[in-house]
């Protein structure tokens, strides 16, 4: 079924303008991925080497995820010199696992929960996928993924007093994590869309047709047989919607809310542009960021690590002229590296608004 998608849509994007095609980092991740969905299928994908390198985030100390093999030997040696003392091998553990990350993330979110839309307070996090790991505070559930955007809705809600939710699109949206939280509340009452290129948008296709039913979560196929895939029609039929690049230009109606976390950075600068233009033609009222601000790696000697040329927050000023910026956080809803960069959250409004 999903190879059978992946042949469709690559096929269509043969046709396509090349503003809505994956760019030079993530040719690289596209590629990988589609071939594990070939051989290992879709339904573990969040153990899957080539998701845990792109879109699946994890907590776990710096390249365990991937290559788990390169630390068995320190966690035996560390384990034999602490024989003895549980209490400083769970301390060991607890660090190199992510646990201690998650759980001070975990603390910031209750911290900063705010009674207001949209709601978080009862939400935890599937199994759907197959997580490497998947932490659990006051018997809720939370990755890495998770996390990061309930401590941005945190920084959202504690911005604006009334923040509207009815319909939001997200770019670039992973595997789904911000649909799942804002759909999993009824009283959210919002109809959330996905843009995302292949074969990431069939990982967050499954996830939320797998979690809150086929009937309710319009996919790509579905989107492109209609005469006018509007927000009011879709919102209308669907809770949500995984559309393609090349789709969003169809797309009509108002939105309240975009938010694009970590992937405007992988992206080159006119491809962010262009799609910052589109969220201007929706008429969106507020637009929530993440982006290192010292812009991603650049791409080195062929290499797939990085982009050929940075985003950088001042970035989103320039491509953002009929909206002002809000307020900027790297401490305590973003994250700071060891190495010095910034995580940082920027939230935008447009200027109508006042």
């Amino acid at each position: 079924m999903w190879t059978e998608q992946i042949e469709i849509i690559s096929k269509d994007m043969k046709q396509v303008d090349s503003k809505y095609l994956p760019t030079s980092f993530w040719q690289f991740g596209a590629n990988g991925l589609q071939q594990d969905i070939e051989t290992h299928g879709i339904e573990n994908f969040r153990s899957l080497k080539s998701a845990l390198s792109f879109f699946v985030p994890t907590y776990k100390f710096h390249g365990w995820a991937t290559r788990p093999e390169k630390y068995q030997d320190l966690v035996g040696v560390c384990e034999a010199h602490l024989a003895g003392d549980q209490k400083a091998i769970l301390s060991m553990q607890d660090f190199l696992s992510g646990e201690s990350h998650a759980r001070s993330d975990f603390r910031v979110y209750k911290a900063s929960e705010t009674n207001k839309q949209p709601f978080t307070d009862k939400f935890s996090e599937s199994s759907i996928g197959t997580p490497i790991e998947h932490f659990e505070f006051e018997n809720r559930k939370f990755s890495r993924s998770s996390l990061n955007y309930l401590l941005g809705l945190n920084f959202l809600k504690q911005q604006i007093k009334d923040v509207p939710i009815n319909t939001v699109l997200e770019i670039g949206g992973g595997f789904g994590s911000l649909g799942e939280i804002l759909l999993s509340d009824s009283r959210n009452n919002t109809f959330y869309m996905n843009v995302d290129i292949a074969p990431t948008c069939l990982f967050s296709t499954y996830y939320l047709q797998t979690h809150f039913g086929k009937d309710n979560i319009a996919d790509y196929q579905t989107v492109k047989s209609m005469q006018e895939p509007s927000l009011p029609n879709l919102s209308e039929r669907y809770k949500g919607a995984v559309l393609c690049p090349w789709q969003l230009p169809q797309v009509s109606g108002d939105l309240d809310l975009f938010v694009n976390f970590i992937s405007f950075q992988e992206m080159e600068p006119d491809i962010v542009k262009n799609y910052l233009e589109h969220v201007a033609r929706l008429n969106c009222k507020y637009v929530l960021l993440r982006n290192l601000r010292e812009g991603k790696q650049l791409a080195t000697d062929g290499s797939h690590a990085g982009v050929k040329e940075q985003i950088k927050g001042d970035d989103y000023d320039t491509f953002l002229p009929d909206y002002q910026l809000v307020s900027t956080n790297v401490h305590p809803f973003g994250f700071e590296t060891v190495d010095g960069f910034n995580s940082e959250l920027r939230l935008y409004k447009h200027k109508s608004l006042g």
